[in-house]
């Protein structure tokens, strides 16, 4: 044990005492795709003690150009990626307690995900997620680590709950819009294992009580634009904030704001309907969906188009219906990856 992690002992800031402390920390992971995966993989190699890694979807061959812990058996047995993670960063560091969990986060389930935890870190790739996640970790106390990638572009920002400003005070209360999706964007390998590399340190330094080195930056960057930024945000901490302010009333959390879903009674059918939802840009969604389905229908009120064998029909008002499944979290599997809600 003392020459695996003899590295991280010499590195100054970590030591011997910040291995130890990191042995004995647990960490939540949402995500185990192209931000998780390699999170999971440097938390894993530098002795974590537990980690709990959630994950709802399954492994395609599409994530094999840029999710590094799955292969071509695990897309052909579309292996939950949760299951395929586990067995792959077991065979890693067999002395990391790594608790594998098929499932999506809601409201109901996120506080038992969140417990006993020292630092979550968001591998996701849709905001309704992230705003609960927010929540969660407000309410607890807990520091959480905010990723995004899309096509050259990623972005990072730490959360420390009670010091620095949250997802909500930077981002507003209602759900953005997001124009692109990386299954309909695409996205490039060293964008994600950048945004990942900025996560991971960050989880690092808190892990092992550097706490002072932790960014206090909104940082983002292109690497097909040479572009790269980071913004000063202390300022934006807001004291009406409803999830870090004074009075919060964590509005994902409760219910109040987020996707509510149901089944559709004597219909293959979920609907999913964000609350207090600005209308959608149904142009911008129909040409990306486009390259998806070139029958796509398009109008004024609604945009239908067929994939992976459901249609699905996005009205104007934020409500989305899902057909052929009665499955709630396929439903929203999709609408993650082709909405981006």
């Amino acid at each position: 044990m003392h020459e695996r992690y003899s590295r991280l002992a010499l590195f100054t800031p970590i030591g011997k005492k910040g291995v130890g402390h990191l042995r004995r920390s647990s960490v939540l992971v949402v995500g185990a795709g192209a931000l998780g995966g390699p999170v999971l993989e440097i938390l894993v190699r530098a002795g974590v003690g537990n980690i709990r890694l959630v994950d709802r979807d399954y492994v395609d061959w599409s994530n094999l150009q840029r999710q590094t812990l799955f292969n071509e058996q695990d897309a052909r047995r579309m292996q939950p990626k949760a299951i395929a993670a586990y067995h792959y960063l077991s065979a890693v560091n067999r002395d990391v307690h790594i608790e594998p969990l098929v499932s999506d986060v809601t409201k109901d389930n996120v506080r038992d995900f969140i417990q006993g935890m020292d630092v979550i870190i968001d591998a996701t790739d849709n905001f309704e997620t992230r705003f609960l996640l927010n929540d969660a970790a407000c309410e607890a106390g807990i520091p959480w680590i905010y990723g995004a990638v899309i096509g050259a572009y990623g972005a990072s920002l730490t959360v420390m709950p009670g010091q620095t400003p949250c997802l909500v005070c930077l981002f507003g209360e209602e759900i953005p819009q997001q124009r692109e999706t990386c299954d309909t964007t695409g996205v490039i390998a060293p964008a994600s294992q950048m945004v990942a590399s900025h996560q991971a340190a960050e989880a690092l330094k808190l892990l092992t009580h550097n706490e002072a080195s932790v960014r206090d930056t909104f940082v983002a960057f292109d690497l097909w634009k040479n572009e790269h930024v980071e913004m000063k945000v202390s300022h934006k901490r807001k004291p009406s904030c409803p999830a870090c302010g004074d009075h919060p009333s964590y509005p994902y959390l409760s219910g109040q704001k987020g996707a509510s879903t149901s089944v559709l009674c004597g219909r293959d059918t979920v609907q999913i309907r964000l609350r207090n939802v600005r209308e959608w840009d149904l142009v911008s969604m129909a040409a990306r969906v486009r390259s998806l389905d070139n029958e796509a229908v398009y109008n004024t009120h609604l945009l239908s188009f067929q994939v992976e064998g459901h249609r699905i029909v996005a009205f104007k008002d934020g409500r989305v219906l899902v057909h052929h499944t009665k499955d709630t979290a396929t439903a929203r599997r999709l609408c993650a990856k082709y909405l981006g809600m």
